[in-house]
C-alpha cells in the first residue's frame, strides 16, 4: 500500500524531510479517476454497485464489457450507494497511524457521502485515535477526478490533514465542471434531467451543454443544435476563467469516446496549455448515466 509522507521544507525553511502522519486517500467510482494517478497514490476507490436486468455488474468487469452491455441491454441499469460497512472496512486497511481523507461525489445526487459520514461515526466510536476528514465535492466524475487528484497531488507537500482540507474546500468552490452527451436518453431515464424538456430537445437534435453547479446537481447552460457545435461551445467555456497555467490542471472524462477525447485535449492545449491533464473513460456509475458518446471536463 503507497501512502503519502509530507515534506514540510517549503513551509519553515527546514532543507530535510520531516517524518509526518501519512494521509490514505479515499474516494468512490463516480470519480472515474485515471488509474495511473489511483495507482501512483495509492487511492482506494469505494465501488457503487451497478446492477442491470440479469444481476450485478461484476466489479472485475472492464470498461468495454459495460459500455457492450449498456448497447445491448434495452432497460437502463440501476446504481446505488455503497452501504457504510464498505466505507467502514476499508478505513481499516489504511496502515495504521495514517490519516485518512475521503473525497465523495455530490451529496446531492448519491448518498455515498452519507455512508462515508456514517462510517467515520462508526471507527471513531471504535477508538480510532487518528484524523480523518469526509468531504462532499459538490461534484463527480471529471469535477472528483480532478479534485482526488490534486490532492494526491497536495498532499505530499502539505503539513497537516488541516491544511489540506482547508486548500481542498477552496478547490471545491472553484472548481468548474461542463459536459455534453451525444445522446439525452440515458440522463433521462435515470431521472437526471426533466423528461419532457430532455425528449423535445432530442426529437429536434438540439444537444445540451450541461454544467454541474454550486449544489452538485446538473443544469442546462445552452442548447446547440448538433453535437459538433456543443463540443466547440463546451471548449469556448475555458475562455470564461483565468487560468494559473504553470500550475493548473485540467480533467477530461469520455464516456467511450476516446479518439474525440484525445481530439479535445489537443484543441484545448493549443490554447490553454495546462500544466496537468487528467484524461479517464466514465466507468459505470457515470456511463449509466452520460450514455455512450459523451463528452466533458472540469478546471
Amino acid at each position: 500500500m503507497l501512502l503519502l509522507t509530507r515534506s514540510v521544507s517549503r513551509y519553515n525553511g527546514l532543507n530535510e524531510r520531516s517524518p509526518l502522519m501519512p494521509i490514505k486517500i479515499f474516494t468512490d467510482s463516480g470519480s472515474d479517476i485515471p488509474k495511473h494517478i489511483q495507482a501512483q497514490y495509492g487511492i482506494e476507490v469505494i465501488p457503487l454497485p451497478v446492477l442491470f436486468s440479469d444481476g450485478p455488474l461484476p466489479q472485475e468487469s472492464s470498461i468495454e464489457d459495460f459500455y457492450y452491455k449498456l448497447k445491448t441491454f434495452d432497460k437502463l441499469p440501476t446504481t446505488s450507494s455503497p452501504n457504510p460497512s464498505q466505507f467502514l472496512e476499508a478505513y481499516k486497511r489504511a496502515e495504521p497511524g495514517s490519516d485518512l481523507l475521503v473525497i465523495c461525489m455530490s451529496a446531492n445526487v448519491s448518498s455515498t457521502y452519507q455512508s462515508a459520514i456514517i462510517a467515520r461515526d462508526m471507527l471513531l466510536d471504535e477508538g480510532f485515535d487518528g484524523k480523518i476528514e469526509v468531504l462532499d465535492s459538490k461534484t463527480f466524475s471529471g469535477g472528483l477526478s480532478l479534485i482526488v487528484s490534486t490532492a494526491a497531488k497536495w498532499s505530499e507537500s502539505c503539513t497537516s490533514l488541516e491544511e489540506l482540507t482547508t486548500k481542498l474546500q477552496q478547490l471545491i468552490d472553484d472548481t468548474r465542471a461542463y459536459f455534453t452527451l451525444e445522446t439525452l436518453e440515458n440522463i433521462i431515464k435515470g431521472g437526471r434531467l426533466n423528461r419532457l424538456a430532455g425528449g423535445v430537445a432530442s426529437v429536434l437534435n438540439i444537444k445540451l451543454l450541461l454544467r454541474i453547479n454550486e449544489e452538485g446537481t446538473i443544469e442546462v447552460v445552452e442548447k446547440t443544435r448538433g453535437f459538433r457545435k456543443a463540443v466547440n461551445s463546451l471548449i469556448a467555456k475555458l475562455d470564461e476563467k483565468q487560468h494559473d497555467y504553470e500550475n493548473a490542471a485540467i480533467a477530461i472524462v469520455h464516456s467511450n469516446n476516446e479518439k474525440l477525447a484525445l481530439e479535445v485535449k489537443e484543441r484545448i492545449l493549443e490554447k490553454h496549455p495546462f500544466h496537468e491533464v487528467y484524461l479517464s473513460c466514465m466507468g459505470p456509475v457515470m456511463g449509466t448515466h452520460a450514455g455512450e458518446g459523451g463528452i466533458g471536463f472540469a478546471f
